[in-house]
């Protein structure tokens, strides 16, 4: 995880340096910008006439399998990238390259992603080389990269990673926060769709978004995808936090996480956030002590949010009541994660929009529309859920990886017919065929079938969030 940042037009040093200062948060580590060649930020002076500046902020995030979080902006002949984000397929990539003559030692995401664009922009062209590596890599990200004459912007198919881009007569820019982009006057914000590229500022869609593909699911494959799914965002890790209420799906993915420690060396703390005997906490104890886990609480108090609300709101830049209290919870339950020094947190974001979590699919199901319901819901997470969660999270510098929201899970579980996910008009549990493979695979029955409860109930944050929002107006 970190945080990228661009501009192209009439800009000055500063501008560059406030939008990577205001998205710090996302990449504490170190702090790097392209402008002729690569400075780090405190060295670079742009007295010349430049028309283009890309900066970074690096997160280091350490892995066993031989990456590394490298340094950023990335030159690779005529191409600079910078990149946020994750490979999932780090090695079967590094293998394609092998064979396909590249020879270098790669130790990191971003020289598998620049050489990928290398390859096939000397034959097709920057912005097909774009396309065709983003057809190969599986994983979550955002990232830029300039050939010396067009900037390709791009973020991956679900919108896990945030992009925001924004322009004004003699200035343009893109960066991983609206704040960056506001902090210096570019107000006029955008959001960059999941999978579309940004080609020289024009907005090129992707000829068949994944939400659109429609095709029979096979129910069978759904755990197979899933464990898969948790397998590649945990490895070479060593330890990992899980956001966790209690409920069945925190509790499925601790449950696939305990199964693969039993194997590799893992360490796997839950971290449940709520006010004093609320549901997930009681939940969350009951859980934990079936799955034999670690679990650490943040107790919530007025006083605790009373400090946290601004921030959040910042954060979030929205003070709507929902999703303040979605977000306190991310929050609260990321900042126990980094004061125990982890940076990667496992959360269940994505399989309400999935499998039919939301009480309000009870009403689609009745009226034939669950799966476009589900559909639109799914292509329109990036701006309700994920952008609110990775905000949240990145207050703390700790990266959201969300094994529900893996590409092939994702196309499998949307062609699921809607009498799998809600088997009547009287299901009030919903998420049948998740419950069922939850039980089977070993959780208990309360755990499996707990109701459903959103996160800022469940928690009990709603308690105060309407008092403090006005209070704070």
């Amino acid at each position: 995880m970190s945080s990228i940042v661009g501009l192209q037009g009439n800009f000055k040093r500063n501008d560059i340096i406030s939008m990577l200062e205001t998205s710090k948060n996302r990449g504490p580590d170190l702090s790097r910008v392209f402008l002729d060649k690569v400075y780090n930020l405190e060295d670079f002076d742009c007295k010349n006439d430049y028309d283009l500046v890309l900066g970074h902020n690096l997160l280091k995030v350490y892995d066993s399998n031989n990456r590394i979080s490298y340094p950023q902006p990335i030159k690779k002949d005529k191409l600079v990238l910078v990149f946020d984000g994750e490979l999932y397929n780090f090695n079967t990539m590094r293998n394609f390259l092998s064979k396909v003559g590249v020879e270098e030692t790669f130790v990191s995401d971003a020289q598998i992603l620049i050489n990928l664009i290398d390859f096939y922009s000397k034959k097709i062209g920057l912005l097909k080389a774009v396309e065709s590596a983003i057809r190969l890599i599986d994983g979550d990200y955002a990232f830029a990269v300039f050939d010396g004459e067009n900037l390709a912007i791009a973020r991956d198919p679900l919108g896990v990673k945030p992009l925001f881009y924004a322009e004004r007569d003699d200035l343009k820019g893109f960066a991983s926060t609206k704040r960056s982009l506001k902090e210096i006057g570019l107000t006029d914000i955008n959001t960059l769709k999941p999978e579309h590229i940004l080609y020289n500022w024009r907005d090129i869609s992707p000829a068949q978004p994944i939400h659109e593909k429609i095709f029979e699911g096979d129910v069978a494959k759904i755990e197979k995808l899933l464990k898969l799914s948790v397998v590649k965002r945990i490895a070479g890790l060593d330890e990992i936090g899980v956001i966790f209420s209690g409920g069945v799906d925190s509790s499925y993915l601790a449950l696939l996480l305990g199964q693969i420690a039993d194997n590799v060396p893992l360490k796997i703390t839950l971290y449940a956030v709520g006010v004093k005997n609320s549901k997930d906490i009681e939940s969350a104890i009951y859980a934990s002590k079936f799955l034999n886990l670690n679990l650490k609480i943040c107790e919530v108090t007025e006083e605790m949010l009373r400090e946290s609300l601004p921030s959040v709101v910042r954060a979030i830049g929205d003070d709507n009541l929902m999703k303040v209290g979605v977000g306190m919870t991310t929050y609260l339950a990321t900042k126990m994660i980094a004061e125990d020094g982890i940076k990667v947190a496992i959360s269940g974001q994505g399989a309400d929009e999935l499998f039919g979590g939301y009480k309000r699919y009870l009403k689609s199901f009745i009226n034939g529309t669950l799966n476009s319901d589900l559909r639109d819901d799914i292509a329109n997470m990036y701006h309700v859920n994920l952008e609110r969660d990775d905000a949240c999270s990145m207050l703390n510098g700790v990266e959201l990886r969300l094994p529900f929201l893996d590409e092939n899970l994702v196309e499998l579980a949307l062609n699921i017919p809607d009498n799998k996910k809600i088997v009547s008009m009287h299901d009030d549990m919903r998420k049948s065929i998740l419950r069922k493979l939850a039980f089977e695979e070993g959780l208990d029955y309360e755990i499996a079938y707990r109701p459903k409860k959103a996160a800022q109930y469940g928690t009990g944050i709603d308690l105060y969030r309407i008092t403090l929002y006005y209070d704070s107006k």
